[in-house]
């Protein structure tokens, strides 16, 4: 079956310039190039060799607009079916369990392309001011109560009003830990530090950046984005920051049940003693004081971050008596989204 006028013309204006060649980066799409984000040095008392690697660049201010992107090349892949005859299914919906910042991050892209809009399931509490913001782009806005229990991806679909659609929030088809932030996860590691913190909510970028990471350090064929150190890296300790506060400023990294993250105790054991990285590596509790600590160095230094992006910095503050003084230290600040916080 061919595509309608409009969709061939969607499918036109979805340009993807390479999978992985770093001379033809697909990142931002206005404007490629590899690394996307800029890493800088940042000062931090008692260590002289701290960089902070700064999603806030980014289109939205957060590094869901990888993510954002990835969706996009998903409807790209919808539509080269229709066309090749493979399907005759009209552009199904999305639907995404958020706070914030990825359905701003989506519905971006979406409204870009004009692909179908979609529908997010919030959680009853969330601030009214993010609710509108979400609303005027264009989400459709469904409500209850996510600390009731962990929902699977058919309990989603039914809540958004979305039988026939998708839901990116549990879809392992979409590839979420590790397609949504390859790219971004070499740009991570190929900077080769001895540590290297990073926000962990859902845990998809957590978990791309250590699978990126396995796949370099275990392989003698290296994917050509990577320029990294495969001797550093499988001593380097990436550490995850999260939060078990409900009340925590990080509100995006804190929630009631995480139903979709591969991350657990025995996944982190086994990365650790079969080298893909170094032993320090974990996913660990901050407390808010560090946050507050880390918010106000962020400040100082014109970063910008909401407290859930910086939580990175706030977790070194606290165990900075278990890291050495002058190890290449890489913090990921995750941003802040312009559309919630101007």
């Amino acid at each position: 079956m061919s595509l309608t006028a409009e969709e061939n013309a969607i499918l036109k204006s979805i340009v993807v310039a390479s999978e992985n060649d770093p001379l033809k980066p697909e990142f931002p799409a206005d404007d490629p190039k590899f690394p996307a984000t800029p890493t800088y040095q940042i000062q931090v008392p008692e260590f002289t060799n701290i960089w902070l690697k700064d999603e806030s660049h980014n289109p939205t201010g957060t590094h869901k607009d990888r993510m954002a992107w990835e969706i996009v090349v998903t409807y790209r892949d919808f539509l080269i079916a229709k066309e090749s005859g493979q399907t005759t299914n009209s552009l199904p919906a999305m639907s995404l369990i958020s706070s914030g910042s990825a359905a701003v991050a989506i519905q971006t892209q979406l409204r870009k392309y004009n692909l179908p809009n979609l529908k997010v399931l919030v959680d009853n509490d969330i601030a009214s001011e993010h609710l509108d913001r979400i609303k005027d782009l264009g989400c459709e806005i469904y409500k209850t109560d996510l600390s009731e229990k962990a929902l699977e991806w058919k309990e989603i679909l039914d809540l958004t009003d979305n039988p026939y659609g998708f839901d990116i929030t549990s879809s392992e088809a979409l590839d979420p830990t590790t397609r949504f932030y390859d790219w971004l996860s070499y740009e991570i590691i190929n900077n080769s530090p001895d540590y290297c913190f990073i926000p962990f909510g859902t845990g998809h970028l957590f978990e791309n950046v250590l699978n990126v990471n396995k796949r370099e350090v275990s392989s003698s064929q290296h994917d050509p984005r990577f320029s990294g150190s495969v001797e550093k890296l499988r001593q380097c300790s990436f550490i995850g920051a999260t939060t078990n506060d409900p009340s925590s400023k990080a509100d995006k990294l804190y929630s009631p049940h995480l139903p979709f993250v591969h991350y657990d105790d025995q996944w982190m054991r086994l990365y650790r003693l079969a080298g893909f990285c170094g032993p320090q590596s974990d996913v660990k509790v901050f407390k808010e004081k560090y946050l507050d600590r880390a918010l106000e160095l962020a400040g100082k230094q014109g970063i910008n971050c909401e407290p859930s992006g910086i939580a990175g910095l706030a977790l070194l503050l606290q165990i900075k008596d278990k890291v050495p003084k002058d190890a290449k230290i890489l913090i990921v600040n995750t941003g802040q989204c312009k559309t919630l916080w101007d």
